[in-house]
């Protein structure tokens, strides 16, 4: 049992602190649907001001400001409101590196369902809810995905087009499996004038990171297969097959059913090019990946984040000689590479 160092007595404040933490999510999906950091940014830093150009009540602005002030969101000098550099870079919209849309997956609605199902999720061993298959297609959660996560995949995807010389611009052919925005794919087809994109995902999602190729200026170079990624035809002779955050959504028998697809589809000497949340052997560290298999628990009939000696594991059971880890330093992620 845990205890106490240097004298001090046990406070019940971490486990206040952790059931109300709703409390944040709210307050933070609040401040940004009202647009306050971009307001901020604009010049309008006091209440008055501030209230006027978000469109509501002085006393609620104060209110929500002061506390994204407490939670360290914002700073307040003299009665004025400015943003902190996490704010500046993140929240205000006119930043390139613009995240907020994630409020709207990753604070929905049907994540709180989930999660409000815990107990029994846990007395399951998957989720509590109809939901929890992701063999199916789930449109208003996939394309809610794909129009509000792209902004976080950009360090990862310029990791992997990096990591995969784009820059060289060798001619390469590339899939990307469970596509969503299609960022990973388009990524690499923005820093490689030579790559062809393949992007597979359900129907009305696929349709959305076509979408990106316009915005972005590559959908001469980029094609879509519409359908499940255990069952559409793949194609062959690719010379990398993406799976950006998909395998934990699966058991491992899953995982390599889709991995053994996946080596049929590659060239010889192709490789496949995991991103996945991998927690180190004791299953509690790093902090983010460790955490991320309660996620699953909720949200998945069986998923997980598994651990790199899983991982391949799962590889080397599907085929593949060889599979080096390449953490991404500025997130919580690692890249896989698995060569055929």
């Amino acid at each position: 049992m845990a205890t106490a160092s240097h004298g001090a007595k046990p406070s019940p404040e971490r486990i206040f602190s952790t059931l109300t933490a709703f409390h944040q999510t709210e307050a933070l999906k609040a401040a940004i649907r009202l647009d306050i950091f971009t307001k901020i940014g604009e010049g309008a830093n006091e209440v008055g001001s501030l209230a006027k150009a978000v469109g509501a009540s002085e006393r609620g602005v104060r209110i929500l400001s002061d506390y994204m002030a407490v939670f360290g969101f914002l700073t307040k000098e003299n009665n004025r409101y400015g943003l902190t550099q996490e704010s500046a870079v993140f929240l205000d919209r006119r930043s390139p590196a613009y995240v907020g849309s994630m409020a709207n997956f990753l604070a929905a609605d049907m994540h709180r369902a989930s999660f409000g199902a815990l107990t029994e999720a846990v007395r399951r061993g998957g989720s509590a809810t109809d939901k929890g298959d992701n063999t199916k297609p789930r449109d208003e959660f996939w394309v809610e995905f794909a129009r509000s996560m792209a902004g976080l995949a950009i360090p990862g995807a310029e990791f992997i087009a990096a990591l995969l010389g784009a820059p060289e611009g060798k001619p390469c052919k590339v899939l990307d499996i469970a596509a969503g925005h299609g960022m990973y794919g388009i990524t690499i087809a923005r820093r490689n004038p030579a790559a062809e994109i393949v992007a597979l995902d359900w129907p009305a999602v696929v349709s959305v990171a076509h979408e990106n190729a316009k915005k972005f200026g590559v959908a001469d170079r980029y094609s879509t297969r519409p359908g499940s990624a255990f069952e559409a035809d793949f194609g062959e002779g690719y010379d990398y097959i993406l799976l950006t955050n998909i395998l934990h959504h699966f058991d491992p028998p899953g995982c390599e059913t889709l991995m053994r697809r996946v080596y049929a589809a590659l060239k010889p000497g192709g490789k496949a090019i995991t991103l996945e949340f991998v927690p180190n052997q004791d299953r509690i560290s790093p902090q983010i990946p460790a955490a991320f298999s309660l996620v699953m628990l909720a949200n998945t009939d069986a998923g997980d984040s598994y651990t790199f000696a899983e991982l391949d594991r799962i590889f080397r059971n599907s085929g593949f000689a060889k599979t080096t880890e390449h953490p991404i330093l500025e997130m919580p992620q690692t890249v896989l590479v698995s060569e055929k």
